[in-house]
């Protein structure tokens, strides 16, 4: 069982930045790819970002240019770099990943971009 946790999540005002910050529990041994995904009200829960083992990274059309994803095996963490943030980038972000074909979530954080 892996537990994730998110951190830095806040208010902010719109063209500000946030670094959102994901620990998991365990090794990273068998972690196949990681992620965010961001709910917003009354919408269905989109890609962020992802990052694959191999280091391949793939962005949501949204946040190409804005936001950056990045990994620290040795901590095993994940982050979340956010600028030139948005009134539309306000949602709950969750950090994911997928360790030995299982799908985990964290409990999510919220992130409010005022205009």
């Amino acid at each position: 069982q892996v537990q994730l946790v998110e951190s830095g999540g806040g208010l902010v005002q719109a063209g500000g930045s946030l670094r959102l910050s994901c620990a998991a529990s365990g090794s990273s041994i068998g972690i196949m790819s990681r992620g965010w995904y961001r709910q917003a009200p009354g919408k269905q829960r989109e890609l962020v970002a992802a990052l694959t083992g191999g280091g391949s990274t793939n962005y949501g059309d949204s946040v190409k240019g804005r936001f950056t994803i990045s990994r620290d095996n040795a901590k095993n963490m994940v982050y979340l770099q956010m600028n030139s943030l948005k009134p539309e980038d306000t949602a709950v972000y969750y950090c994911q990943l997928t360790k030995w074909g299982t799908n985990y979530w964290g409990q999510g954080t919220q992130v409010t971009v005022s205009s």
